[in-house]
């Protein structure tokens, strides 16, 4: 047969789907998630970040371990430099006030930085990933917003395990300064400041080790739920736990460089830092995170939340995979229902992540 190029649709909706072959394995931890569309494409976004089957880990410890030695090394005399630190040290020497033990401490504290950068790398063999995106609306555009927040988090990944062997919450304000409106574009598009016709994506990115700790930043997303198997409920979360900030590109932090070259709904006081991860952990064997979009739940309904909270209950001996199903299928019975009384309108692309402990 011949070979048939994918439409558009086709293409975002293969490339914005999960796969169950790159599920992350990691002792005691079952985890599976699945979304669906409301058309032939949508604006949701799932994906596994599997360290070990994506990245090269044990390449980029040696080469780390490489580095560091390196580093310290100075560059023969007349040859070119080797590597960046040779190439800083040669600035370095061409200022009058270069203090001669000045190239000794920056090549020991280069050198440094990359023995850490392999230490924070073995930490990656036992360390999975989830990003959830959730594009507004559920059509092609939705997808292409969804796209675009794929690629720059990929792009910004690479960077981030190059620099420091691990996510650090720059790269993530990085994303966020990508889908913020350019002053530019907006003024070229002849644009006023009180339009809203921007891209708007809210994105939950988290990463769970073998002791049950999660440990996640949330831009806009509803917040995770934690079903205790003991209890049999989802347990209250103290909310000063769980740092959200508005939707992708609509805050800037006041003390970034380009601020003024962004729109912004508001100015955040500061930049992203460690204090802004939060962390939720699975206690006890049978306990589940239960991550979603608010196709499923948009996370404040109280009626709604003791409904999933039934689900969670018949179905939470089960495996990660059954839970996912049982929650996907509750959730397209709402659909039912809202096709019966017309507001089909309403219905939205679902996408539902269960982290269970085992």
């Amino acid at each position: 047969m011949p070979y048939s190029a994918p439409t558009i649709d086709e293409y975002l909706h293969k490339r914005l789907m999960p796969v169950e072959g790159v599920i992350p394995h990691l002792p005691g931890i079952d985890m599976y998630g699945d979304s669906i569309t409301a058309g032939t494409v949508g604006g949701d976004l799932f994906e596994y970040i599997n360290f070990q089957q994506r990245y090269d880990i044990d390449a980029r410890i040696q080469r780390a371990l490489r580095l560091s030695k390196e580093f310290l090394e100075p560059c023969r005399p007349g040859a070119p430099p080797c590597n960046s630190v040779d190439d800083h040290v040669n600035w370095l020497r061409s200022r009058t006030s270069y203090p001669p033990n000045q190239e000794t401490e920056y090549r020991g504290a280069r050198s440094s930085e990359q023995t850490r950068v392999a230490e924070n790398l073995h930490g990656l063999y036992n360390t999975a990933g989830v990003l959830l995106v959730d594009a507004e609306g559920h059509g092609i555009i939705s997808a292409k917003v969804a796209s675009t927040v794929h690629d720059t988090f990929h792009a910004f990944m690479l960077s981030e395990l190059d620099q420091w062997g691990k996510t650090t919450p720059e790269l993530f304000e990085r994303i966020n300064l990508r889908l913020a409106q350019s002053a530019t574009a907006r003024n070229a598009l002849g644009r006023s400041e009180e339009e809203f016709s921007r891209e708007v994506a809210t994105m939950l990115y988290g990463e769970v080790h073998p002791s049950g700790h999660f440990r996640f930043v949330n831009f806009g997303h509803p917040p995770p739920l934690l079903f205790s198997s003991e209890f049999g409920k989802f347990l209250d979360i103290d909310k000063s736990r769980m740092v959200q900030f508005l939707p992708l590109g609509l805050e800037i932090p006041e003390d970034h460089p380009d601020r003024s070259r962004y729109f912004s709904m508001h100015l955040r006081h500061r930049t992203a830092n460690s204090s802004d991860v939060a962390e939720l952990t699975l206690i006890r064997p049978g306990d589940s995170l239960f991550l979603y979009t608010d196709g499923v739940y948009d996370g404040s309904d109280k009626e709604e939340r003791e409904t999933l909270e039934s689900v969670m209950r018949k179905h939470c001996r089960l495996p990660a995979k059954e839970i996912s199903k049982a929650l996907l299928e509750y959730a397209l019975e709402k659909d039912e229902q809202l096709k019966r009384i017309h507001e089909e309108d309403r219905i939205d692309d679902k996408t539902v992540f269960v982290i269970k402990r085992i």
